[in-house]
């Protein structure tokens, strides 16, 4: 497991191993193809087709936030997880470069959701949309943390999740 703050960077510059390529799981499209079934995967499309209006509305509601939501093919714990476009750099690498003091070009993450999570189930049926949209911008502010990343405003973070543990509380 590549954990530490320069593995980023080392790997960005040793592309295979053994005679396999190495590949970031936190990096653009994940390929199971060899790992996956045909009828795995064709369960993975249809909730995906399942899930297209989530994805829709979350998009517009997290606006120039993220690049894109997708459903997720990786994630089997979380609701959500931030990752990168193939091209963009790796979040651990933005981090250290700005610790450092380096100008860093921005980038806007791609936000993946579990559909098997039963926080994204619940968004799925959500009617009304400013819980809709705070429980997309929650979703996509703990992918973040859970990243290591730093949110814009956490006060509105705060705010918003003491709002809904209030509602559900009730």
């Amino acid at each position: 497991m590549l954990s530490d703050r320069v593995d980023e960077w080392l790997v960005s510059h040793l592309n295979e191993f053994d005679g396999k390529p190495l590949v970031s799981i936190a990096r653009g499209e994940l390929e199971l193809d060899e790992l996956v079934d045909a009828e795995e995967k064709a369960a993975a499309e249809q909730t995906a087709g399942e899930y297209a209006d989530v994805v829709k509305r979350m998009q517009e509601k997290l606006g120039e936030r993220v690049k894109e939501v997708r459903v997720s093919q990786r994630l089997t714990d979380s609701p959500s997880c931030v990752v990168v476009d193939g091209q963009d750099m790796a979040v651990h690498l933005q981090h250290m470069l700005k610790q450092a003091g380096h100008a860093v070009p921005e980038s806007r993450p791609i936000l993946e959701i579990n559909p098997e999570h039963a926080l994204v189930r619940r968004l799925k049926d959500e009617a009304d949309d400013r819980r809709f949209a705070d429980w997309s911008n929650i979703l996509l502010d703990q992918a973040l943390l859970s990243e290591g990343g730093q949110l814009d405003d956490p006060v509105d973070f705060v705010n918003r999740l003491n709002d809904l543990l209030q509602e559900v509380t009730k």
